[in-house]
This record gives C-alpha cells, structure tokens and sequence, in this order.
C-alpha cells in the first residue's frame, strides 16, 4: 500500500459560532487526482484550506508526511480560485519571485516553467506584463507558479470557473498528465461532470460533512443509483446551507489565503491584480 500524503484526523471547523466542517477524516495518497465536489457553501474552500495549512482546525489534527501541516507548506502548490497576480510584473517575474520565495535557482524554475507553458501553450506570454492577461491566461500562469518548485501535492481550487472551454479542455489534459507521472492533485468544483472526467476519486462534501468518499462506480453502487448525478443528489437531498466562506470574518481569511500561498507578504500585497 502506497503511503499517505496528508491524512486528516477528526478535523472540525468553526468560525465563531458557524461550523465550517464536521469530523472529517480523509486520507490522500500519491499519485491520484482526488476531487472535492460541492455546492457554493459546502465547505471546500475551508477543507483545501485547512489542507494547506492556511488555517488551523478546531479541533482534530491535519498531517503532511506526519507533521504538521502547517509547517510543511513549502512542499504543496496551491492555486486558490483568485490568482492574485501582479500586473507590474510580466508572467515569467510573477512566477520567478515566488519561486525565489521557495529557494529554486532561477535556471531551475526557467526550465520547468518552459515546459509547463509550452503543454498550457502560453510560451509567447511569459514575457508580457499580466495586467492585460484573460482569465485564462492569469489562470495557466497561477498554475505554473504553484509548480514550479515541484510539490509534491497540487491544490487546486476551482481551476477551470470562469475559462473558454479551450482552456479548460487544456487545464483537465495537464491535471492528468500530473497524475500520469506519479503527481498528486487535489481537484475542487462544483461541476460533477467535470470531476467524473479528471478524477480517479471523489469525495462529496455537502453542509459541512463528507457525504461519500469513493470512484465513480463505487459512489454509484453504495447509493444504489444508476448514475454519478442521481447518487450526488441522493446523498445532498438536505437543504444547502448559506456560503459561509462569504462571512465577514472570512474576509480576512480570504486575504491571507492569498498571501500565504502566492507567497505575497502584506507590505506589497496591494500591488496584486485580483479578478
């Protein structure tokens, strides 16, 4: 059996009086795309962030490696839904000062970043300021920044929201080919159909609570269904909650999450670009 990655033990969430998430117990191991697939106010957002250390859990334990996550940052690669790029700066500089961040040779960052741009096709942009970059292209950039320094677990939240169906399709195709050569994803959406396409593993997560941990075919099986959306809407038939990722004490959050994982610090965090 392969050993895990990031284990989660007993884990819950409360900001204030809300609860975020509910005793989730998950374990990650390598080599597999595993999506997190939910409604807006499931608690995605909160699960991923609690998986990259961003925030602490109430209560319960989130291990990477067995340590704590916490302190293991340097070897994840996230890109939150907000990319939080600089405009001033051209994609290549965006991507070579959060590697520098991680302690990566700039001819070893170059060399991997020309790689990933050429299978996300933006090689002719890295050289352009991204103030004028499209949602995809600020996207295919975030994506190449967080693998850069070679993590070993790739979180990615909502990677495709907002993109042209070109770019999309693009983003799926190196998901898999991460996955192909032994590399970690983790896959939030709130599209099923997305999931069933990318992921080798879905974990539903409805008001706060895992609802099924599983293949397709397996979650499709236990729920007795004949299909991956009627077992999806079988397991969430209770009412969605509010999001609660939208709570004014989740504003600041919000703003450290991408502080934290863009390796931008709070002194010059205003000069980001934020869609």
């Amino acid at each position: 059996m392969e050993s895990e990655l990031l284990r989660l033990s007993g884990v819950a969430k409360y900001f204030g009086e809300v609860e975020a998430l509910r005793y989730v117990d998950l374990e990650i191991t390598p080599g597999q795309v595993v999506g997190l697939v939910g409604g807006n106010g499931a608690g995605k957002t909160t699960l991923l962030r609690l998986m990259a250390g961003v925030i602490e859990p109430t209560s319960g334990e989130v291990m990477f490696r067995n340590s704590p996550v916490s302190g293991m940052r340097r070897r994840l690669g996230v890109v939150p839904e907000s990319t939080g790029l600089y405009s001033r700066l051209t994609a290549w500089e965006n991507i070579r000062y959060h590697s520098r961040m991680y302690g990566i040779d700039d001819k070893i960052a170059w060399t991997r970043v020309v790689k990933y741009a050429q299978e996300l096709e933006i090689t002719d942009s890295l050289s352009r300021h991204t103030k004028g970059f499209s949602r995809g292209m600020r996207q295919k950039t975030a994506i190449i920044r967080a693998l850069a320094h070679s993590p070993d677990i790739l979180l990615l939240d909502e990677p495709t929201a907002g993109l042209d169906v070109t770019s999309a399709r693009t983003v799926r195709k190196l998901v898999g080919q991460i996955r192909d050569s032994g590399g970690t994803v983790i896959y939030s959406t709130h599209h099923l159909a997305e999931a069933q396409q990318v992921c080798d593993r879905i974990i539903i997560v409805h008001n706060g609570t895992i609802r099924a941990d599983g293949t397709p075919k397996q979650l499709i099986e236990a729920t007795n269904q004949s299909s991956l959306e009627d077992a999806y809407v079988f397991l969430t038939s209770d009412k969605a909650r509010a999001r609660i990722e939208d709570d004014k004490k989740e504003g600041k959050l919000s703003k450290w999450w991408r502080i934290f994982l863009t390796g931008k610090t709070p002194e010059i965090e205003e000069v980001a670009e934020d869609e």
